[in-house]
């Protein structure tokens, strides 16, 4: 949680005011992290924020903390990659991935630097604007995908605007990871008092999604 999430819409802002609200620091998503672990060892997870609270908790310390919760990579969408040195070198020894974003503006030889500054996989935002936006241009995220996975050979995750299953499965025919937040998080917004309504609509939200992506 963040004070000042300037790439998010409103549905992951008020999350955000939520959180902080209720005193939920990293340190506490760490220990929720680690309550994953303990039922599931396989599945990958990725933090996504911004830097401050990384800069509070300091590097090396998020870093092997970071480690030994069961994070496997970090994507803070205020950290430029030329200036990510530090972070990368406290994160690379704990085997924990780097993450950049990549935008429809971003030119060739700027995602070449981004590739090469990340490891796990690119994460491709599908439009301009905040995460939440509602217009998603399928043939636009194509030809983007395309230019990237010419100058890289990591994986091309697409996230911000995909909300329906419809979404999920058109993206996924032409990226290698679809990422989904705002629509999840208005669940729980809407159920916040109905932690079993909330599982329930999450799972039939993402079932959903998953078998639209498989069809």
């Amino acid at each position: 949680p963040f004070s000042d999430p300037m790439a998010d819409g409103p549905t992951i802002q008020l999350a955000c005011e939520r959180a902080l609200k209720h005193q939920v620091s990293l340190r506490d998503v760490m220990e929720m992290t680690r309550e994953f672990r303990r039922q599931d060892a396989i599945t990958p997870l990725v933090y996504m924020g911004y830097m401050n609270p990384v800069e509070a908790m300091g590097y090396e310390n998020f870093a092997k903390q970071g480690a030994e919760a069961g994070v496997d990579g970090l994507l803070t969408v205020d950290m430029p990659p030329e200036e990510s040195e530090d972070l990368r070198q406290a994160l690379k020894p704990h085997d924990i991935d780097p993450i950049f974003l990549l935008s429809p503006t971003t030119q060739p030889q700027r995602i070449k630097k981004i590739a090469a500054a990340g490891s796990g996989f690119l994460y491709y935002v599908s439009l301009k604007g905040v995460t939440g936006s509602n217009v998603l241009d399928v043939d636009d995220v194509a030809k983007h995908v395309d230019k990237i996975s010419k100058v890289s050979d990591l994986p091309i995750g697409v996230g911000f605007g995909i909300k329906t299953a419809e979404d999920a499965a058109a993206v996924a025919k032409v990226a290698d990871a679809v990422v989904v937040g705002s629509v999840i998080v208005k669940i729980i917004e809407n159920n916040i008092d109905d932690a079993e309504s909330i599982m329930d609509d999450i799972g039939d939200l993402l079932a959903g999604m998953r078998t639209a992506m498989d069809s």
